[in-house]
């Protein structure tokens, strides 16, 4: 089973379209890990394409610098890519993340429309118990009498809780 997130799109916060929601798998990719740098510009992940391609030059012009061999370095792309292709659900969603996505939810599935049955049947039921009741019709305003009025105390020179000592009781 593949455990997968939920992204909803920043114009989505008041009234999101679960249409243009996008299912993001957890786990390792192996298109990432194989085609590292094409599967960033193919996901449309800019920004960590050029951390990458600025991350690797500078670590294999330091390692060419050092007189490394080149089985060395051979070593160290095969290492960026096996990163790219265990990260890349990560990267993804921190992506999402920068661009002001918000996560709906995480979900689970043998496939990812197994999974996306299983996240709209729940969000649908949602929907369905978030449904507010009716609203009975409004009767008309019945005529209240006003409250009886009370008659206005005498005015007394008492100021605070006990009368003064010269005052009659």
């Amino acid at each position: 089973m593949s455990v997968y997130t939920v992204h909803a799109p920043p114009s989505a916060a008041a009234a999101p379209d679960p249409e243009r929601f996008v299912f993001v798998r957890d786990g390792f990719h192996f298109w990432g890990f194989v085609f590292g740098p094409v599967w960033l510009l193919c996901r449309g992940l800019w920004l960590v394409f050029v951390i990458y391609i600025a991350v690797v030059a500078a670590l294999h012009g330091a390692l060419w610098l050092l007189a490394v061999p080149s089985a060395s370095q051979a070593m160290l792309t095969f290492l960026a890519h096996l990163l790219v292709g265990l990260e890349a659900g990560t990267i993804q969603r921190w992506t999402f993340k920068q661009r002001r996505w918000s996560p709906v939810g995480v979900v689970t599935g043998a496939n990812r429309e197994a999974a996306e049955r299983r996240f709209y049947d729940r969000w649908t039921a949602r929907d369905a118990r978030r449904q507010p009741p009716p609203v009975p019709p409004l009767s008309p305003p019945k005529p209240s009498a006003p409250p009886p009025m009370r008659p206005p105390e005498p005015p007394s020179d008492i100021i605070g809780l006990f009368p003064e000592p010269q005052s009659r009781p």
